[in-house]
């Protein structure tokens, strides 16, 4: 089979197979805004308690980045990916069978625990099978499998839980997921020589790594500024759209305009459009244009504004919610570039502990916005309750959204800053070039 005999092809297959294990990653936790009425009536939570099952995932996925990163590069992506499928679908079946919030909380920890390698494990696959510039085309196509799954949590998931429970519908998710595991433990290979393959030209060769080597790589990471900007970046940006997209988007539309959740949905669904649209576009023409940092800066802008026109008029007309959402996905897609930013800073060798320490600050993003906004909107409660759930005010989203704007203005300054630097450091046309510089 032509296919499996040329690695330039296989790579795709293997690619798609761990994507789709990454599409479940974010199908899991961003089902919580479909989710969000019938855990609250479930377990009795307030909007902040609500915020933190939500966030759970968040924190452990977190902490987990950097051994995430290290697991990566130190015994290879495949088996990395293969234990942590395994163990984050086990918490998805036991979060769906949970019969208490402290049951409920565990579990999705649990899901957290497992799901934080498999996106690092995916950037560490593709720096095995990918030249440098395709780094960027490949870590949008895997942002846009994250959009996938954002469209899955949306509406699909809310006609599923409406015909057949939360319940029901949670445990199929965890069941699928552990097949799946199994298919990609017996498909994918770390590198083209483990499948049997000489190296892809471009491709450097990735050694196992001493523990001194791995040392020398985390020092030298986390002596990087670009890379602690870049992680601010993303934990204001990655935060707030998690935050929206994962849980309280659903809530806002549905109280705000009184429309029923899987209506309200749609308006969220954009969002995963967005996301599956703006990283893998933004990505190649950022390859094509041999361009970073200016896409980075433009789509911050914009970024910006579309969550400042909620925060300030809280209750625009629906097509215009509708509209921020899908900008909002799709502008992300410019601070996705910061992954590239990082990779490209530092050897190939040490990809796995730079885009994971980067990605554990978007993630902390993740699982300290949802709480914050969530203490805003209890904050303005009125005291209303429908069916057990609580109703928040406009007020109260509008500073919840506020909260977010303030965010993305942290985001956009990042992106500034970056671009200052870069133009600084930028060499003379007519002076010796300084590619190569990895730190400062």
């Amino acid at each position: 089979m032509r296919l499996w005999r040329d690695p330039l092809r296989r790579r795709w297959v293997l690619w798609a197979v761990m994507g789709v294990l990454f599409l479940l990653v974010n199908v899991n936790r961003l089902s919580t805004a479909v989710l969000s009425e019938d855990l609250m009536a479930a377990f009795g939570t307030t909007g902040a308690q609500l915020g933190t099952l939500h966030a759970v995932f968040f924190w452990v996925y977190a902490v987990m980045q950097i051994p995430s990163g290290i697991l990566a590069d130190r015994i290879g992506p495949r088996l990395t990916a293969t234990v942590g499928a395994a163990v984050m679908n086990v918490g998805v079946i036991g979060f769906a069978i949970a019969d208490s919030y402290l049951t409920a909380t565990l579990a999705r920890g649990l899901v957290g625990l497992g799901g934080s390698v498999i996106f690092v494990c995916i950037l560490r696959f593709c720096a095995n099978w990918y030249r440098d510039d395709e780094f960027a085309t490949m870590s949008g196509a895997t942002f846009a499998v994250a959009g996938f799954g954002g469209v899955f949590a949306t509406t699909p998931l809310a006609v599923a839980v409406a015909a057949f429970g939360w319940r029901s519908t949670i445990g199929a998710l965890g069941v699928v997921g552990l097949a799946i595991a199994i298919v990609m433990f017996a498909l994918v290979r770390d590198s083209p020589v483990d499948a049997g393959f000489d190296r892809i030209e471009g491709v450097p060769g990735q050694e196992i790594l001493t523990n001194a080597q791995l040392e020398g790589h985390l020092s030298s990471v986390l002596g990087d500024r670009w890379l602690w900007v870049v992680s601010v970046m993303l934990f204001c940006s990655t935060g707030v759209n998690i935050t929206l997209f994962g849980l309280w988007g659903v809530p806002y539309v549905v109280q705000t305009y009184d429309v029923s959740v899987t209506r309200a949905s749609t308006l969220t669904l954009l969002g995963g459009v967005g996301l599956m649209i703006g990283p893998p576009a933004v990505g190649w023409l950022s390859d094509r244009l041999d361009s970073r940092i200016e896409l980075m800066v433009a789509g911050g802008a914009c970024y910006v504004c579309c969550l400042a026109l909620i925060a300030v008029v809280g209750n625009p007309p629906l097509p215009v919610v509708g509209a921020v959402f899908l900008l909002a996905g799709i502008m992300l897609g410019a601070f996705v570039l910061g992954y590239s930013v990082i990779q490209e800073r530092h050897p190939s060798s040490a990809s796995g502990i730079s885009t994971g320490t980067a990605n554990a600050a978007a993630f902390f993003g993740a699982a300290i916005l949802p709480t914050l906004m969530g203490r805003a909107l209890d904050a303005y409660w009125t005291g209303d309750l429908v069916g057990g759930v609580r109703v928040y005010s406009e007020t109260g989203y509008r500073i919840a959204f506020g909260i977010a704007t303030v965010a993305g203005v942290i985001a956009f300054g990042c992106t500034v800053w970056l671009y200052r630097r870069d133009c600084a450091a930028a060499p003379d046309p007519d002076g010796p070039s300084l590619e190569g510089a990895s730190s400062e």
